[in-house]
């Protein structure tokens, strides 16, 4: 692999790192609820979640889960399922709007190790996340690439992904007066909710 196509690569990633997708509504609503904290956790968990994807990818793993069609199904069920309870969970939190008595329930519950798991767990039951590992990396490898060179490319993309959500979460902390008022959280938290349930309700009825 020459630096020219590495280039070219970053190039193609960068856009698909920019595109709002679920990893970004996940981040999103954590950030809300559990500010910075919350927010990296979150992100940390779905920076591990395409760490897992992309090495499935990179080794081979995500051939056999993509060719096995029961896996593969129910991969997908499960990951829209996961998506639209984080939407109503959200959106339950616009309707309800007593934040204060929601985020100290989950305090005491431990809501750190939550919401590394929501991240994770949003991002690794996705199958869409590893047909993208799937589709491009090839585009990159010839027979001489090796297993490293699967790995970097993979590896990328989980990286710049997580540097990404971070400078969005860094965005969000500094404006964090503005969005912590009451209207203006219950409007997000409704924009957040509708938008994982969207992005849920296409994972499901994607053929």
């Amino acid at each position: 692999m020459t630096w020219s196509a590495y280039g070219s690569y970053l190039l193609i990633v960068i856009l698909i790192v920019l595109a709002p997708g679920p990893d970004t509504m996940v981040m999103l609503k954590n950030a809300l609820s559990g500010g910075f904290r919350g927010g990296l956790l979150a992100s940390l968990g779905i920076f591990a979640g395409n760490a897992v994807q992309g090495s499935a990818a990179a080794l081979g793993l995500g051939v056999l889960i993509a060719r096995s069609q029961p896996v593969f199904l129910a991969l997908k069920w499960v990951g829209a399922a996961y998506l639209v309870f984080l939407g109503f969970q959200a959106l339950r939190g616009a309707f309800r709007g007593n934040y204060d008595v929601v985020e100290q329930v989950q305090r005491r519950r431990g809501g750190g190790f939550r919401r590394f798991r929501e991240g994770l767990l949003s991002n690794i039951t996705n199958p869409k996340v590893l047909v993208l590992y799937l589709s491009v990396l090839p585009q990159f490898l010839t027979a001489e690439s090796s297993i490293g060179d699967s790995l970097v490319l993979a590896y990328t993309v989980a990286v710049l992904g997580g540097l990404w959500l971070l400078v969005l979460l860094v965005f969000v902390h500094r404006v964090r007066a503005w969005l912590g008022r009451r209207r203006v959280r219950r409007t997000l938290d409704g924009v957040t909710g509708t938008a994982l349930l969207g992005f849920g309700a296409a994972l499901a009825l994607e053929s």
